[in-house]
């Protein structure tokens, strides 16, 4: 047995890719692995008392402020905590009387996550920007070093909670920020890498197709945000249901977009062999959720379809479920957490080099999530009504493109994240039309 501290928290295979992804992030774009999630407010918050509370709810929380270090004994990556929080957490408040639609105010959000952290331990920020109707967007930057995307949405909850008085004393009490370096049981890593490896070799046969990256540089990542009201949301979920079966919402609204880039490459004139898609999967087991706020728990599957089939909706959601129960079944989200764990032993600028090998330095033809439903179960923030919850991640590049699905209160959104220069504004313009089309909506 390799010795360990029982009083760290060493990060998890999950974590440290995670930590690669910033790192190239940071080398290719002008920020890292950050993202951002927006509550979307019928009334602007008293700012200073949301300062005020930002204050006190991060002094009980170090952990915030921690960083990432190697245990020199055994050289696993752990989250080096300090004893004590001396700094709070940056409320940015901005004021934009003249405008009234979210369009307006996305390119104000856009500049909050592309933006560097002011300090190498600070790791969270909040934004709030008070349009001139009263609407507010109480945004929160986060690394995703230290939170995914749940795990974001349930510290906001927490905070909420906090600052309504609903769970004030104690906030931080049950929380256990230690986890094992997990250096045993080898030969089952093992095995778990064998198998990844297997379904990586199988998917690489050829390159994916991905659209050309713009010249590198301190760029940034644009958004669009196509939101649907409830009553379109209820018809797209049950268009869903019937074309891909109940629960079934991941398979159809992939399938959507993945025929709308299909159209993109199309209009640019290229001829892609094929698609390859990282979906992410939330591995949480409903356990105790303060034991699974905070970092990473995220495993992933992959898609492959043949461009040739991308025009077939029916035939090409009966592919990608067959896919899914394929590698659920197989196991490979928990083989990859597994795996992953081996490679914790390498520096990152070593991963950056070999996350490029499999599929000629492509790695995917875009990125997607499906959240699913929120995780923040209040429908109030400080005593104001949330209207909406959206998130607005920054990709990897490559692939620098993803589309990110999340639903609040019967709401359905969608994120569509690129990085600056790989979309022009009429084709960004272009996937949101087919998106709609392809769900069945065709107005705005």
């Amino acid at each position: 047995m390799i010795p360990s501290s029982k009083k760290r928290h060493y990060l998890s295979g999950a974590d440290w890719i995670i930590n690669a992804l910033d790192y190239i992030l940071k080398k290719e774009t002008c920020s890292g692995n950050m993202s951002q999630v927006v509550l979307v407010l019928d009334n602007g918050p008293d700012a200073f008392l949301l300062q005020q509370g930002l204050q006190e709810f991060a002094m009980e929380f170090p952990v915030l402020h921690g960083s990432v270090s190697r245990d020199f004994i055994n050289l696993a990556p752990y989250w080096k905590i300090p004893g004590e929080c001396r700094d709070g957490i940056h409320l940015n408040v901005s004021d934009m009387d003249n405008v009234s639609s979210v369009d307006d105010v996305i390119p104000a959000l856009e500049e909050n996550v592309n933006r560097l952290f002011q300090g190498e331990n600070e790791h969270l920020a909040f934004h709030l920007v008070r349009m001139g109707n009263g609407k507010s967007f109480l945004s929160m930057t986060f690394d995703h070093r230290l939170l995914d995307g749940r795990g974001a949405e349930l510290f906001l909850d927490l905070f909420r909670a906090y600052l309504s008085g609903e769970k004030k004393s104690g906030i931080a009490e049950g929380f256990h920020f230690n986890a094992p370096a997990r250096l045993s049981n080898w030969s089952d890593k093992f095995l778990a890498g064998r198998n990844v490896n297997r379904k990586i070799a199988a998917l690489s046969g050829s390159a994916p197709a991905a659209l050309p990256l713009p010249a590198s540089g301190d760029k940034g990542f644009r958004f669009k945000l196509v939101s649907f009201g409830p009553g379109d949301t209820e018809v797209i979920y049950d268009t869903a249901y019937k074309k891909a079966g109940y629960l079934m919402e991941m398979p159809y609204l992939l399938s959507c977009v993945i025929r709308a880039v299909h159209a993109l490459f199309r209009a640019r004139g290229l001829q892609p062999g094929s698609y390859l898609i990282p979906v992410s999967v939330d591995m949480r087991q409903g356990g105790d959720v303060k034991q699974e706020l905070f970092f990473n728990h995220v495993s992933y599957l992959f898609f492959q379809v043949d461009a040739k089939d991308a025009d077939d909706l029916t035939a090409m959601i009966a592919d990608i479920k067959a896919q899914m129960y394929d590698q659920v079944r197989a196991g490979l989200p928990g083989d990859i957490q597994e795996a992953c764990l081996l490679m914790r032993i390498a520096p990152l600028p070593l991963l950056k080099r070999v996350f490029s090998i499999p599929f000629d330095g492509k790695i995917a033809s875009f990125c997607f999530s499906h959240v699913g439903k929120s995780s923040y179960i209040s429908s109030e923030f400080m005593g104001t009504e949330i209207s909406n919850i959206f998130h607005m991640p920054r990709v990897p590049v490559p692939p620098g493109l993803g589309f990110f699905f999340n639903n609040f209160k019967g709401r359905l959104n969608l994120v569509i994240s690129c990085l600056d220069g790989l979309l022009s504004g009429g084709e960004a313009v272009m996937l949101e039309d087919m998106i709609r089309e392809q769900l069945g909506e065709c107005g705005k």
